[in-house]
């Protein structure tokens, strides 16, 4: 099966020659993007999980790139965003950064340098998504596990030894082994510290 991860570079600038430039710096090189006037527009058709970054202007009628961000976060979209401004300034772009946009770049900015960031971006959301993948497998593995595997598993991971677990749950060693055995192959654990680290990512 194939799991690569298609992803695309939404443009959001009221700028339609900025659109259309950026649009075909990205088809040259062979990276698939979307463009948008506002960023409510871009709210408006966003489709929900898919992977990529944002190349947001900054001055934008309606909502300005700065007010956008507050809304993507809002609206769960967590995609990594590129600020650009032909107007920018010291405080607008530490606003932006503290809001979480990846960079700052002024108009006109280098192609390649433009190019670059935006590489950065969509190697870091698809590690994300990798990550939101590997998390939803592992807590799918978890919910097949029975109450008392549940049990065994939530005093394993607080510290406690196998007769100690026993002792809580009024049930024998040998019992608590045999649901252990079952707990950590049902969650692919091959040792006590990567139980441990399964059960810091469940918390997360």
């Amino acid at each position: 099966m194939d799991n690569k991860i298609e992803q695309t570079v939404y443009i959001i600038d009221d700028d339609a020659d900025v659109r259309d430039s950026l649009t075909w710096l990205l088809d040259s090189v062979q990276l698939t993007s979307r463009t948008f006037a506002t960023a409510l527009d871009f709210l408006d058709q966003y489709p929900e999980g898919s992977s990529g970054c944002i190349v947001m202007d900054v001055r934008m009628p309606g909502l300005s790139g700065i007010s956008a961000q507050k809304v993507l976060l809002e609206s769960g979209i967590h995609l990594p965003v590129i600020m650009i401004s032909a107007h920018g300034n010291v405080d607008m772009a530490v606003t932006a950064m503290t809001q979480g946009a990846l960079t700052f770049l002024e108009k006109p900015f280098d192609d390649q340098v433009l190019l670059d960031h935006i590489q950065s971006a969509l190697n870091k959301d698809k590690l994300a998504k990798e990550a939101d993948r590997k998390l939803e497998s592992l807590r799918a593995r978890f919910n097949t596990l029975t109450r008392r595997e549940k049990q065994v598993f939530e005093l394993v991971t607080a510290g406690h030894a196998n007769h100690e677990i026993a002792d809580r749950l009024a049930i024998s060693r040998k019992t608590v082994e045999g649901h252990r055995a079952h707990m950590m192959k049902k969650l692919a654990a091959n040792s006590l510290p990567n139980l441990m680290q399964i059960a810091i990512k469940l918390d997360g």
